[in-house]
């Protein structure tokens, strides 16, 4: 079993959704499962949400749904999409105030590369739904984020301000145009990428993923 590393704190989270996304970038998402087994993968992919702008749930009023969306920094916000997907947050900024960041991709060891390239298959990749939605995120609660570790930090580190590209949301219909979207630019696991942008034919994180506990029950 893979060992826990450096937990991200709740005072992490405590951060405007726009500072919080590209920081997200590389850092790991981990889930356990019920035989005790850890499923971690790299994040490659966020988007920025905040009450301030039309494309937030909590833009226009609180509702029950998105009830957790004005919780306490640090939780995950899980919603159904379409009636059909859940799609998985993480709460920040500060209460009383709807703000969170959208985990949209990440890179999985032992997994295909587009396991989870999208919010929905996200979720499905780490067997995440409903009864996850306003759980802190604490490895006590069996679902949580880490800093990078060290050989994807190594990675961010040796690309300097390009390894992350910023670019407009996806899949909205108002507020598409604001710059609120990060992805790892030498992932092939990310979802979308910017116009022009061609996916690379090498994946950056390929000797993190290939030296990591392997995801072997992904998908069952």
């Amino acid at each position: 079993m893979a060992s826990i590393g450096p937990v991200l704190p709740p005072a992490f989270f405590a951060r405007p959704a726009e500072t919080v996304a590209p920081g997200l970038i590389g850092c790991l998402l981990v889930r356990r499962l019920p035989g005790g087994a850890l499923r971690r993968g790299v994040i490659v992919e966020t988007e920025a949400y905040c009450q301030s702008e039309p494309g937030c749930h909590g833009h226009r009023r609180r509702t029950p749904s998105n009830e957790t969306l004005f919780g306490a920094p640090g939780h995950f916000y899980v919603y159904v999409s379409y009636g059909i997907h859940h799609c998985v947050n993480v709460v920040t900024d500060r209460a009383e105030w709807a703000s969170g960041v959208l985990l949209r991709a990440a890179a999985l060891p032992g997994a295909p590369e587009r396991i989870a390239a999208g919010p929905a298959l996200l979720a499905r990749a780490f067997a995440i739904d409903g009864d996850c939605d306003a759980r802190p995120a604490d490895p006590a609660r069996g679902l949580w984020l880490e800093a990078p570790p060290p050989a994807v930090a190594a990675l961010l580190a040796e690309d300097g301000p390009a390894a992350i590209r910023r670019t407009t949301r996806i899949g909205l219909s108002r507020g598409q145009d604001l710059p609120w979207r990060w992805y790892l630019q030498g992932s092939r696991s990310v979802s979308r990428r910017a116009p022009g942008d061609r996916r690379p034919r090498l994946e950056r994180l390929a000797p993190w993923l290939a030296n990591d506990t392997p995801a072997s029950t992904v998908g069952s």
